[in-house]
């Protein structure tokens, strides 16, 4: 199935994905580490059934060498042994910051005590802003219906 719909192809897109594109670089510059960034990314998507990106971040993941036992395991992380407390810090914050519209209470307490253990301003600032923009980015891609499967590694640099 082709996408829907291009959008870059129309001004007002073009002028919005450039803007989106440049409020990320604030993201990747940070000092928050790219494979934190590229599991929450993951687990946002996943949460998201955004099949672009779900196949984007496993396959950044992987050219990043991480192993695939910590690609696979994402979608059950609570159950797994794989990840360090900051990045299971990072995880809740995540799907507690991505399931607001499920009528979960938003991040709680235990967690932002968690994410700010493990985070100083800086990356906690990166890992907000990261879970609000995987969140938009998903919801573009699935309006769209842009799928997953095509994507090369290093393609967004």
């Amino acid at each position: 199935m082709e996408p829907r719909f291009t959008l870059t192809d129309n001004e007002i897109g073009a002028k919005f994905a450039k803007r989106f594109g440049t409020a990320s670089l604030a993201i990747v510059q940070s000092p928050l580490d790219k494979v934190t960034r590229e599991l929450v990314s993951l687990r946002v998507s996943q949460i998201n059934g955004c099949g672009w990106c779900v196949d984007v971040h496993t396959k950044e993941l992987a050219a990043a060498g991480e192993a695939g036992v910590r690609i696979n395991l994402v979608a059950a992380w609570r159950e797994a042994t794989v990840y360090t407390e900051a990045e299971q810090a990072a995880l809740a914050l995540a799907e507690e910051g991505t399931r607001i519209a499920d009528g979960a209470p938003g991040v709680s307490d235990d967690t932002w005590a968690r994410v700010r253990k493990h985070y100083d301003d800086d990356r906690t600032a990166a890992l907000i802003a990261l879970v609000a923009q995987m969140n938009s980015a998903n919801r573009l891609a699935v309006i769209i219906h842009q799928k997953g499967g095509g994507y090369e590694p290093g393609t967004f640099g």
